[in-house]
């Protein structure tokens, strides 16, 4: 399997000029990674789809990955399957912020769904999209849930309102501040209650 995987990469990588910039490594011994710049992801994509030897017809997943640190802090990963090699690919790109990332949809009808979805969740912008609009929350969501960035209790909370008899969304209120809760271990509960319970016992006559 590893052998075959080699040969592949090398077949891939030579199939492009030095400018473009594609490289390409095994990872865990069984899975192919393959790194494309940014304005050359429709053409690789339609290489691997089209290319004899690769047949990768099939797009199985869009996803997007959040690296805060990173000046180019998103990471758009394709996942391609061959069902006549039994091979499986992933194309990662890097996109920044404000980049735009051509779609897919022209390649792959599958990418119109996946590339909404890293819109909603990272905020990922693919230019060329003829939908793309929110598809897991909710259209007049604030912000996206998936960046590193996001508040852990949202910007609005949802609530039916019985005087109006329609849901509203308000700014998130919070009761208390957020509590640090330390655990001795998963049967003492918090350190406190066995501090205290460890007192009683010491101060318990015999």
């Amino acid at each position: 399997m590893t052998e075959s995987l080699q040969e592949l990469q090398d077949y891939i990588v030579q199939s492009f000029s030095q400018a473009m910039q594609v490289s390409a490594q095994i990872m865990h011994g069984d899975e192919l990674v393959l790194n494309v710049p940014l304005k050359n992801i429709p053409q690789v994509l339609m290489f691997l789809r089209d290319d004899v030897k690769c047949q990768f017809k099939i797009l199985t997943d869009i996803c997007g990955v959040d690296y805060l640190d990173r000046d180019l802090r998103f990471e758009v990963v394709y996942n391609l399957l061959s069902l006549k090699y039994n091979n499986r690919i992933r194309v990662k790109v890097n996109a920044g912020e404000e980049d735009l990332v051509p779609t897919a949809t022209g390649i792959f009808s599958a990418a119109g769904w996946y590339e909404r979805e890293v819109w909603d969740m990272y905020g990922v912008y693919f230019s060329g999209h003829a939908d793309l609009r929110r598809i897991l929350t909710d259209y007049g969501f604030d912000g996206h849930p998936q960046r590193k960035d996001f508040p852990l209790s949202g910007y609005v909370e949802v609530r039916y309102d019985e005087t109006k008899k329609r849901v509203v969304y308000e700014p998130v209120k919070l009761a208390q501040e957020f509590r640090t809760f330390d655990f001795e271990s998963p049967w003492e509960g918090t350190n406190y209650v066995a501090e205290q319970v460890r007192e009683e016992r010491k101060n318990k006559p015999i």
